[in-house]
């Protein structure tokens, strides 16, 4: 069902945001695109943008930042993985051998968020939820519908986050060396080799957002500054694309097969 409202279960992708040099285009770019709304938030919260899809939360673009002397930080989409208590949480990822990027933090009454590596690099968040659980609407156009590890180390990866969130990472049957993310017994994302990707491409997740038509979509998306990374093919799941935002922030476009 789309329409989310009740709080993800630990482990399930629940968000993805973008932190842009220029967030005002970030914003007009995603609404042209996709029908997102959404604009500057309180400079309490850095002036995060929670953008909306039919006035429901679909996604998060703030501006980035980055701490005096170091290096500003890629423009990147990054998922956050749900979690009933984010200290928690990161303790085990520490355990597990994953790399604090931004320790665990309050959100207001929103919730608390950190940000981390797994041990292969790949970076991703997590969100305990408080006033707010994360994305109101999935799997329809305009929004988040997969969430997708580039690794090239599926044994450890499936240690790594079965430690840290208790996430089975198994076989996809009838494919080729594709794996399932899967909570609770329900599949909730995917693992691939980064063999698929271009060389020195580094371990990463990768965020797919539906679209009713893939061969448009990518057509306006080029008009509008966009760069195709893998042009429009058809696979299992549905028709696909990788592209990259004028700001150079891959994600993913995907029309699913009909269930």
């Amino acid at each position: 069902m789309p329409e989310v409202t009740t709080p993800y279960p630990t482990g399930t992708p629940c968000w993805v945001d973008l932190m842009a040099k220029d967030q005002q285009a970030a914003l007009d770019f995603y609404r042209d695109l996709f029908g997102w709304q959404g604009a500057p938030g309180p400079a309490e919260f850095g002036g995060y943008a929670v953008c909306e899809l039919n006035a429901r939360a679909v996604a998060g673009i703030g501006p980035t930042m980055s701490p005096d002397g170091a290096p500003e930080p890629p423009t990147v989409w990054t998922g956050y993985l749900a979690s009933t208590d984010a200290q928690a949480t990161q303790d085990a990822i520490v355990a597990a051998g994953g790399t604090l990027l931004a320790p665990v933090m309050d959100v207001g009454k929103l919730g608390r968020m950190l940000v981390a590596a797994d041990p292969q690099g790949a970076v991703f968040g997590v969100w305990q939820p408080g006033e707010f659980f994360g994305a109101q609407v999935v799997n329809e156009a305009g929004a988040l519908t997969w969430n997708e590890l580039h690794t090239n180390d599926v044994p450890a990866a499936t240690a790594f986050y079965g430690a840290a969130f208790g996430i089975e990472i198994e076989p996809l049957d009838g494919a080729d060396a594709y794996w399932e993310l899967r909570v609770g017994g329900r599949a909730v994302g995917g693992v691939t080799l980064l063999a698929g990707d271009p060389p020195g491409t580094p371990p990463h997740w990768l965020t797919y957002f539906a679209v009713d038509d893939v061969d448009s979509t990518v057509d306006a998306l080029v008009r509008s500054g966009g760069t195709v990374l893998a042009p429009p093919f058809d696979m299992m799941a549905g028709r696909m694309t990788v592209v990259a935002d004028p700001q150079g922030a891959p994600f993913a476009m995907i029309k699913p097969q009909p269930l």
